[in-house]
């Protein structure tokens, strides 16, 4: 079984599959008020249709093994870790066949917001320290019901994300 080591996010290895960026701790020119700084734009995402804000609580499997993999084919997705750092894997898009031979893994840290563009392989966020993490999902309303595509990897296609 291929193994992926989890690798710290960063722009350069990560810019391929979407965007990120750490939200609680802002940087870069912020519109100031008195009591405030505000931030603008730093994700953006396109949306003909209402957003949906989702809970997903994940438990951490013994061991990290990928036997699945999803893709959304018209909808970019939105995940924020909220109670530990997660680790996500991601393969570029690939007209619906799985392409593990490119996945990477990455390790995210707690309240930094990711945005993986549409086409783009994963699947659920999987914890770093705790038993379980709880993340904010945010897609286009109703995307899980009609652009989510979810593909059981045939034996050699599986791997296990590493620390």
């Amino acid at each position: 079984m291929k193994k992926i080591k989890a690798v710290k996010i960063n722009h350069e290895d990560f810019a391929a599959f979407g965007q990120f960026y750490d939200m609680a701790n802002p940087n870069g020119y912020p519109l100031c008020g008195e009591l405030h700084k505000f931030y603008p734009d730093r994700i953006t995402a396109d949306s003909e249709h209402r957003l949906g804000l989702s809970p997903l609580v994940v438990r951490k499997p013994e061991k990290m093994v990928i036997t699945q993999q999803e893709y959304h084919t018209n909808s970019w997705e939105i995940i924020l870790p909220l109670d530990d750092d997660m680790i996500i894997h991601v393969a570029p898009a690939s007209g619906g066949e799985p392409v593990t031979d490119y996945v990477k893994a990455f390790i995210v840290p707690k309240n930094t917001m990711v945005k993986l563009n549409a086409a783009i392989w994963h699947l659920a966020p999987l914890p770093v320290h705790n038993d379980k993490i709880t993340t904010l999902i945010i897609l286009p309303e109703r995307t899980y019901a009609n652009d989510c595509i979810v593909v059981d990897l045939k034996e050699d296609e599986q791997f296990e994300i590493e620390l």
